[in-house]
């Protein structure tokens, strides 16, 4: 049986590919951080080395150099998965059989034909179309699903949907599946039901607290008619979906169940269980904080930011959050002054407001996508300009942020897209 060494940062996408190689009977070594991937790598000589170089750069090259000794491992080819390498990091790899880099977020397909050829052994993929993305916006969980039902995707969607449920330590998520670009019919009932049971599953929502975004009238004929997908709503508008939810959270009783659960863990989580009610809540809150800033600046450094708003107040607040991380943060105070500059900086992110004067946000949204921009956009919006933000979705905007700000939000969001894996 063919061994493989996975050395990976991500607990989920880590889980979904030892899964993968599982069934395909490969056996899959797991290691916790370089000092054990040194040691299980002489003790099993893999066929392969997968390795997330984002996760320890120095630990990830000493382990490289070891295997380079390594009599039983030094030939064993490797792969690599990283958020971005500069020229020098990509030579300094060069010496180590490294077979494949592929930039995250990975593209699944072309991961496991890699694989495929490394391994010598074909991988079944499934080769219809089918995309799937995962965002959170205003502790709204948006799944866009494209193109078709790709079984593959929707395994997927099972990791993806756990790691950022996760991250946001969302406990009862309110859920919308967008089905763009999408026409189906009595033969995809099966993988249809594969996607609602695996965000049901997952998310382990309520049904009343999901909405399916579509046209396609198969698609609400088959939800109506499955009576354990009773309480999903099917919609055409997508304001409509974001409002009904939001107002979903605030019927019945004030005390909730979803709030009786948030207080219920503030006790659980607070040392002396007598503390006065706002004692507690404010450790709670600090807690929170101290956990968010700790994370962030561990997983996303040395960035150059884009900050695109007339307002000096969101300037600062964005260039404080990131002070700490080696970042630079450019401002500009309108869309025209930022299009001068949109063909000569690089940017790994940039937020922008869509309400400024001399050039508003959307026509930035229009020069950027003329210019096939890749970096990653965040919307800002007031919560009373929700119709401005439903019209930047529409134009293809994935991730959206309400002010006012709070630098906990910013900190989240950023790692939502900056540290996504698959």
């Amino acid at each position: 049986m063919k061994q493989v060494l996975l050395f990976l940062e991500s607990g989920q996408f880590r889980e979904y590919v030892r899964q993968k190689l599982d069934e395909n009977g490969i056996d899959v070594t797991m290691a916790n951080n370089h000092l054990d991937a040194i040691s299980k790598m002489r003790n099993i000589a893999p066929e392969l080395i997968i390795l997330d170089y984002d996760y320890d750069n120095q630990g990830m090259l000493e382990l490289l150099k070891q295997k380079k000794q390594d009599v039983n491992s030094a030939n064993s080819p490797v792969i690599v998965l990283a958020q971005k390498l500069v020229q020098k990091q990509l030579l300094e790899l060069v010496p180590y059989n490294v077979k494949k880099v592929f930039n995250k977020p990975v593209k699944i397909d072309a991961f496991f034909v890699a694989l495929s050829e490394v391994l010598e052994i074909p991988f079944t993929i499934d080769e219809n179309p089918g995309i799937v993305e995962v965002h959170i916006n205003e502790n709204i969980v948006f799944i866009e699903i494209a193109q078709g039902l790709n079984r593959d995707k929707l395994d997927i969607l099972y990791f993806k949907l756990s790691e950022l449920l996760d991250l946001y330590k969302i406990r009862i998520p309110k859920i919308i599946v967008m089905l763009s670009d999408i026409k189906l019919g009595i033969s995809d009932s099966a993988n249809m039901k594969k996607l609602l049971n695996t965000v049901l599953k997952v998310s382990r929502s309520r049904t009343n607290y999901i909405r399916i975004l579509t046209l396609d009238d198969f698609v609400r004929q088959f939800v109506n008619s499955q009576k354990e997908y009773t309480g999903i709503k099917v919609v055409s508008n997508l304001q409509f979906a974001i409002d009904d939810l939001l107002s979903e959270i605030d019927k019945g009783s004030k005390f909730t169940e979803e709030k009786a659960e948030i207080i219920g863990d503030k006790i659980l989580r607070a040392k002396n269980q007598e503390e006065d009610d706002e004692n507690m809540v404010l450790k709670f809150d600090a807690e929170e904080k101290k956990i968010s800033t700790a994370l962030f600046k561990d997983s996303v450094k040395n960035l150059r930011i884009a900050v695109i708003d007339d307002d000096f107040v969101i300037q600062e607040m964005i260039k404080n959050t990131f002070e700490k991380t080696n970042s630079w943060v450019f401002t500009y105070n309108n869309g025209e002054e930022f299009l001068k500059y949109i063909d000569v900086e690089e940017f790994d992110l940039a937020f922008l407001d869509l309400n400024m004067p001399r050039l508003d946000g959307f026509e930035v949204l229009k020069a950027i996508q003329a210019r096939n921009v890749q970096y990653p956009i965040i919307v800002l919006s007031a919560v009373s300009q929700r119709d401005a933000m439903i019209k930047a979705i529409q134009m293809g905007v994935k991730s959206y942020l309400v002010k006012p700000l709070k630098p906990e939000d910013i900190f989240m969001k950023s790692i939502e897209i900056l540290k996504a894996n698959f």
